[in-house]
């Protein structure tokens, strides 16, 4: 049985890993520095055998992760939050112009049944240059019971 304790003690694994391989990291990269010459030329050595068996070793249909990914960062790191950024206000933009081509669509349209009732209507000549005939166009319609 399992107490709570050990349970504690598996969670924090990971975490205690972690910190053990920075610390052991920090230490290597310390002393590295105090290695003559000619060991730290067989550690480069070693280490670029290392990768090359390692690449000899990976599977033929293995994708390299830096290639597969490559475009994915270069849209994360680069442009691509600006973008996303930006996509919100270009979009209102695009509404924005939209919404008035409708109403310019919209007030053109009325304007043409105006003039068709107009042209329609059997008003003689002088009536459109009358002062009054433009306030008569004004007036509200009275509604026909």
């Amino acid at each position: 049985m399992i107490d709570i304790a050990t349970t504690q003690r598996l969670q924090d694994l990971p975490a205690l890993e972690a910190r053990f391989a920075f610390r052991l990291t920090a230490r290597l990269s310390q002393r590295s520095a105090d290695l003559p010459h000619d060991v730290t030329e067989r550690l480069r050595f070693a280490r670029e055998q290392a990768l090359t068996r390692a690449r000899a070793m990976r599977p033929a249909g293995a994708v390299n992760a830096t290639s597969a990914g490559g475009a994915a960062l270069a849209l994360i790191g680069g442009w691509g939050p600006r973008f996303a950024a930006a996509l919100p206000v270009l979009a209102l933009a695009a509404g924005l112009i939209l919404v008035q081509m409708d109403q310019n669509e919209e007030l053109a349209q009325v304007a043409a049944e105006i003039d068709a009732a107009l042209l329609a209507d059997d008003l003689p000549p002088a009536a459109y240059t009358d002062a009054g005939f433009l306030e008569f166009l004004k007036a509200p319609v009275p509604l026909e019971p």
